[in-house]
């Protein structure tokens, strides 16, 4: 079992991985695609409020992110219950959303479940800012219809943001700070999942380890496994670290922080690196049969690799990061690293 996420309520845990647990082998939401069985479930525990008044906090809303992740589960949770909820406070209903981050041109390439979705919340820029709006299906087409190699939907999707169609979208205006905190939130959700799937691969290889046998004792004993499952244990717990730093940052201050796009950029850009070393660790510990289809291993490292390059790619954080340290300078550097 994958360490919690500090601050969370243990009985929500225990209840996340009950539900994601009894999903059947075959079940859709192990295949990427969106599982209606499994939705309704979750709506009727609440997975709309997982956050505000009436729900819980970021912290058990992350966890609940890990628990579907560890058991391999696909789902627009984050899209719907959280990332939706930084840009729209309080939804009308219960609908099933997700998020778009549309061009000036109203198009938004890679939407998670968009053809699922009953409503999108889609941003665009206009003018010197950028507005939001909770479209309907009437609002907006899907273009195209593509998949990470997930199964998980990413769909091209068009809504007309043009001046005399605008006011039909009911769109109002999004702030610098509203926008920075809808992009953060959607960053550090993916660091979260992909966390998960790396603690995955890690318990994976560990357990493998343990139980098979190589010239009459078991691969663990072997110092060079024990070497790179202590590599792979050492990734695993920078990128976890770094993401509950940054989570941490951003319930204390309620994603107000100056420090926080710093802190969600150093995340992504730990978690990014990390999957490298842990999932090509975890198979060369698997060895062949870690390649195969039948064994699991590669539910999480495939799960890690696409997750760690969405809302923005490992290349993309690093030079947040980098021009972070090249504005400080040799005498503000100590002080950006530290707070």
């Amino acid at each position: 079992m994958n360490a919690m996420i500090p601050g969370a309520d243990p009985a929500l845990a225990e209840v996340a991985t009950a539900v994601f647990g009894a999903q059947p082998a075959d079940a859709p939401c192990r295949a990427g695609a969106f599982d209606d069985a499994l939705w309704t479930r979750l709506t009727g525990l609440g997975v709309g409020d997982l956050i505000g008044e009436e729900g819980g906090t970021w912290f058990d809303a992350a966890e609940i992110l890990s628990r579907a992740a560890t058991e391999g589960v696909r789902a627009p949770i984050a899209e719907h219950a959280l990332i939706a909820r930084t840009l729209i406070a309080e939804p009308a209903d219960a609908r099933l959303r997700t998020v778009a981050f549309a061009d000036a041109d109203g198009v938004a390439r890679g939407v998670p479940w968009g053809r699922d979705a009953e409503r999108i919340v889609v941003v665009w820029p206009a003018g010197d800012g950028h507005l939001v709006a909770d479209a309907d299906a009437s609002r907006y087409r899907i273009v195209e219809r593509t998949a990470n190699v997930l199964g998980e939907p990413r769909d091209t999707v068009a809504f007309d943001v043009s001046a005399s169609r605008a006011a039909g979208l009911d769109a109002v205006g999004l702030d610098a700070a509203g926008l920075e905190r809808a992009r953060s939130a959607a960053a550090l959700t993916r660091a979260v999942q992909t966390c998960a799937a790396l603690d995955a691969a890690l318990a994976l290889s560990v357990e493998h380890a343990g139980a098979r046998t190589q010239f009459g004792r078991p691969l663990a004993r072997f110092q060079a496994v024990q070497h790179l499952l202590a590599d792979i244990a050492a990734h695993c717990a920078l990128a976890r670290s770094a993401t509950e730093a940054a989570l941490a940052e951003a319930v204390r201050t309620d994603w107000g922080s100056e420090r926080l796009p710093l802190l969600v950029a150093v995340a992504r850009s730990c978690v990014g690196h990390s999957a490298s070393s842990v999932v090509r660790g975890a198979h060369q510990v698997h060895g062949a049969i870690g390649t195969t289809r039948e064994h699991s291993l590669h539910r999480f490292t495939r799960a890690a690799l696409v997750w760690r390059g969405e809302y923005g790619s490992v290349a993309h954080w690093d030079r947040v990061v980098g021009d972070a340290a090249a504005a400080a300078g040799p005498d503000g550097l100590w002080h950006l690293v530290v707070g």
